[in-house]
């Protein structure tokens, strides 16, 4: 097993702990990291657009001209979709582009997530992240002694002093184990694991 240094909120060394190779020491797949995040965008799409067939647009009920005599094209509907305010055709229309991957590919994808930052020397586990009341300037100071303009926060349970405090910080997001995803692991530089979380990461990845 690798060993990390554990830190405390002033970025000194207060002790070591035990990473399993099992999570933070697997073989990097871009592909399949490639593959989860595609998964994780598309579901995260609202796919709300619609525009409105000839039969939605409100009117058009009577016929413009008379069919015969008058020497213009035949017209049925004011709101054909050759006239100026009429339908659309094949435009738009509500859509879900959700789906989904093996369970297995995703628990994989995000072991490897874990190992890229620990192998890039980017994982930095503290101890406790505490924080006396809800003030991002208390939040960005912790930061600041680990010199981090970017970084994912990763705490063991839900802790809304930290979230909020951070919720204005930019470059900075703080995740519960439960939220913890390939997307946020790779769009951040910086990995921060509160040490509580590294067995409850072990323990939902390896079940």
């Amino acid at each position: 097993m690798a060993v990390c240094t554990v830190l405390n909120s002033r970025a000194e060394k207060v002790g070591e702990i035990e990473l399993n190779d099992a999570l933070f020491n697997v073989t990097v797949n871009t592909g399949v990291l490639h593959e989860v995040v595609c998964m994780q965008r598309a579901n995260r799409r609202s796919g709300n657009a619609s525009t409105k067939t000839r039969g939605e647009v409100r009117g058009g009920g009577a016929k413009p001209w008379r069919q015969k005599g008058t020497g213009r094209a035949r017209a049925g509907s004011r709101r054909s979709p050759l006239w100026r305010g009429g339908g659309t055709v094949f435009g738009p229309r509500p859509k879900d582009y959700s789906y989904t991957l093996p369970k297995k590919v995703r628990k994989l994808a995000l072991k490897m997530a874990l190992s890229a930052r620990h192998q890039e020397g980017n994982l930095v586990v503290i101890d406790a992240f505490e924080l006396p009341e809800v003030k991002t300037k208390g939040f960005l100071g912790v930061m600041s002694n680990f010199a981090f303009k970017n970084c994912l926060i990763v705490t063991d349970q839900v802790d809304q002093t930290v979230s909020l405090s951070a919720r204005n910080a930019v470059g900075f997001k703080v995740l519960p184990v439960a939220g913890l995803n390939v997307y946020d692991i790779l769009k951040y530089s910086k990995l921060m694991l509160v040490q509580p979380s590294v067995p409850k990461i072990e323990e939902r990845l390896m079940a």
